[in-house]
């Protein structure tokens, strides 16, 4: 049996990877990536403080990214891989784009789309929790240090 080393966990590193230069940044750290048939077509990170945009999340700026290399907006056959579960803006632009699966780290426990109980599409499937612990730590001390600052 022939093992697929393009897991859950390797496209997370990578969306941890894209988080991290959010960070570097200032941003929120959170990252994402999509992929289509085990190959990476976008990565993106927050810029809503570089682009002074409320809109600019990771997973917008994904879904933009993947569209475009696609050349359709549908991503029915694509995974999103996220650092944080999607607010209900993401979650939303992930209904219209049909996306075929959502796997994100941490949960967001206000806002995220769960918990708001914002619609996926009926297709999508999601998976949550991967490389939860590292996806929180680095929010986690985001907050604490931008609290520090204040």
């Amino acid at each position: 049996m022939k093992i697929n080393p393009f897991d859950d966990t390797y496209f997370m590193k990578k969306a941890l990877e894209q988080a991290q230069t959010a960070f570097d940044k200032g941003e929120v750290p959170v990252g994402a990536v999509i992929v289509f048939k085990d190959k990476i077509i976008a990565r993106a990170h927050n810029l809503t403080e570089m682009l002074t945009d409320v809109t600019a999340h990771a997973e917008m700026q994904a879904f933009t990214a993947a569209s475009d290399f696609l050349g359709g907006k549908y991503l029915k056959e694509c995974i999103l891989y996220v650092t944080l579960e999607p607010c209900q803006m993401c979650a939303g632009a992930s209904y219209w784009a049909q996306i075929g699966k959502i796997v994100y780290g941490a949960s967001e426990p206000k806002l995220g789309f769960s918990v708001l109980q914002t619609k996926l599409h009926p297709k999508t499937k999601v998976i949550s929790g991967v490389l939860e612990e590292e996806c929180g730590f680095l929010l986690k001390k985001f907050f604490a240090e931008k609290r520090n600052l204040n």
